[in-house]
């Protein structure tokens, strides 16, 4: 069976593409991993910048951009992506499921927390180490906990753990931030909120729960253990590209070279969402991608 085209991934770029891939009657394929579609936005407690849904949760945004696709017909397995290869006027999908051949590939893998890589996060990962405060802050209300990281989102999560936290560490390894000017206004206006500049993670400690956390002043060359019981770390995102190495060009951090038109290096391969190069990711951004991907899938399709 030949598909007109593989979407690979059900984030909000991969879901907006199976919607006008079927509203443009191709014969549509969308490969993912997990068997919950959304993305990343199914780890955010509250999304208020997608227009005309302010307040809705993650979980049901991303529900809905499901619900949308089945309404419309849109095929959908669960497969791990083992291999690509670029046939010429095809390509050929290789998976833990199967084999399958498209004319075009849409890549929507979206992207990954970045971790610390210190001594005792993986070990402590659900057990007080956490990558998404609006997911899990919730269950330290009333406790000690620390936030790191220096831009718009680590800004946001400890803004977001001082309401219910009693004092929230924001640890950051430069001494100004990154991130929004109005978001850092805040932070330093909040009481419960301490800066600790210029300063990196070494190690955190527990057995079955985050008890404390060492961390060097790099100016100072000191070290001291703050005890916590919970760890939200927000030092960014990396795309999640391995099935792309070695098949499309790609920058220096691993993201899918593509522009606007998501058009990639190779004829009949495009990239939406977080996995390409882009100056904002968001969700709204996400589900443009998917739109333009469809549109640049036609116009491949009918050779214009």
């Amino acid at each position: 069976m030949l598909y007109d085209v593989i979407i690979l991934g059900s984030g909000p770029a991969g879901l907006s593409a199976a919607v006008y891939a079927q509203r443009a009657r191709l014969h549509t394929l969308v490969i993912e991993e997990k068997p919950l579609s959304g993305g990343q936005i199914l780890d955010t407690y509250e999304v208020d910048n997608y227009p005309g849904l302010p307040g809705i949760s993650g979980f049901e945004l991303g529900q809905k951009f499901r619900a949308h696709a089945d309404q419309l017909g849109a095929e959908f397995r669960i497969a791990q992506v083992v291999s690509i290869e670029n046939l010429g006027d095809q390509k050929q999908v290789c998976t833990s499921e199967g084999t399958y051949q498209t004319r075009t590939l849409i890549l929507a893998t979206g992207a990954r927390h970045r971790k610390l890589m210190v001594p005792g996060e993986e070990k402590l990962t659900g057990m007080g180490v956490s990558y998404c405060a609006t997911c899990d802050g919730a269950f330290f209300r009333g406790k000690t906990v620390a936030v790191v990281g220096g831009g718009d989102v680590a800004l946001e999560d400890a803004l977001f753990l001082a309401r219910g936290c009693e004092k929230v560490y924001l640890i950051h390894r430069r001494e100004e931030f990154r991130g929004a000017a109005i978001l850092q206004e805040r932070v330093k206006q909040t009481e419960n909120i301490e800066l600790i500049l210029n300063s990196t993670v070494k190690e955190i400690f527990g057995e079955n729960q985050v008890t404390s956390v060492r961390i060097c002043n790099k100016i100072e060359d000191t070290e001291q253990e703050l005890q916590v019981e919970g760890m939200f770390i927000a030092v960014g995102i990396e795309p999640n590209a391995a099935a792309a190495n070695g098949l499309v060009e790609q920058n220096e951090q691993g993201y899918i070279v593509a522009g606007e038109d998501t058009k990639t290096s190779v004829s009949g391969i495009f990239a939406a969402g977080d996995v390409r190069t882009k100056q904002l990711r968001q969700v709204i951004t996400a589900a443009a991608d998917g739109a333009n991907a469809i549109t640049s899938v036609q116009q491949y399709l009918s050779g214009s």
